[in-house]
């Protein structure tokens, strides 16, 4: 054998073990960085690790995740559309950035405030967002949002539901959109003089209708029927919230088996479970799911994640 041939063999062992070992790092890393195998195989959850867009199996979500490099402070995804609200920096405002399937950048639009809600319609076409404007809590006195929707397919924007009521007293806010599947209708928060109201909106006509008085952070189930929300108990923020289901032809409120203060907007994974996130002692959230009936009781889903949303 040449010393030529001997020192090339050399080389190749060395790129060889050098490959095994980064292998075995990204392998052996915590889990919020491990990758399974060939990536998430099968249903999915798509969750926010770390504040990077992860994705995790509907049928192990405690097990490996997937993690990528985008960075959002709200996430959610559906159909194929994924909406972030990047991060607020030092230097600048934040965005909501659209992203695709693999998570390649569709559009962006620039914002101002600290993200804190964002939905997409199943069909992946219409996208929402809300940001506090002022202060950063529902409970908290003076505080002020600014939610907009973007249909992604005209791309027509409007930068605050707030254009909806033409006439709207001076402490009107909106918050916490989502969709029907007609992806025309939506229903929100609007507070004013005092009350938190589910709102119909019709986005074509530009319009909202009152529904439903103390109805915070809505989410439409799957089938159409019921809402899950967060209800201020006693209709006072300051004492927290209880998850609780509104069934919108019959108007009866269902409390959920959840009883600590839940303050987010839940996601349905399916027509009998929703999904929410609480936040430790320690400050780390955790994703919970619970049954959208009343009965049973709260678990975890996802530990140490937020904003979950199914992929199917």
């Amino acid at each position: 054998m040449t010393t030529r041939t001997r020192l090339a063999i050399t080389a190749l062992a060395a790129i060889l073990l050098a490959a095994v070992a980064v292998g075995y790092t990204k392998l052996s890393a915590a889990p919020e960085s491990n990758v399974a195998a060939g990536g998430v195989i099968g249903p999915r959850l798509q969750v926010l690790s770390n504040g990077r867009l992860s994705t995790v199996s509907r049928t192990d979500p405690c097990g490996p995740r997937e993690v990528s490099e985008q960075l959002c402070d709200r996430a959610y995804a559906a159909a194929g559309t994924v909406a972030c609200l990047r991060p607020v920096g030092a230097l600048k405002s934040g965005e909501l950035a659209v992203l695709d399937a693999e998570l390649h950048e569709q559009r962006t639009v620039p914002l101002t405030g600290f993200p804190n809600r964002a939905r997409v319609s199943a069909s992946g076409r219409m996208v929402a967002w809300t940001l506090f404007v002022d202060g950063h809590s529902y409970a908290a006195n003076g505080f002020s949002t600014s939610t907009g929707i973007l249909d992604t397919r005209t791309g027509a924007l409007v930068t605050s539901l707030e254009e909806f009521v033409p006439d709207r007293a001076a402490d009107t806010n909106f918050w916490g959109v989502t969709f029907a599947a007609d992806d025309n209708r939506f229903y929100a928060t609007m507070s004013t003089g005092g009350h938190r109201y589910l709102v119909e909106g019709d986005f074509a006509a530009r319009s909202v209708k009152p529904v439903q008085d103390n109805v915070e952070c809505p989410s439409l189930s799957p089938d159409g029927t019921r809402i899950a929300y967060k209800a201020a108990i006693d209709g006072d923020p300051q004492r927290g919230w209880r998850l609780s289901v509104l069934d919108l032809a019959t108007k009866r409120i269902t409390p959920l088996a959840e009883t600590r203060s839940v303050d987010d907007q839940p996601a349905w994974l399916d027509d009998h479970d929703v999904a929410y996130g609480i936040q430790r002692g320690d400050g780390v959230n955790d994703v919970w799911t619970v049954p959208a009936d009343g009965t049973g009781s709260a678990r975890v889903l996802v530990p140490e994640a937020n904003s979950p949303a199914p992929l199917g």
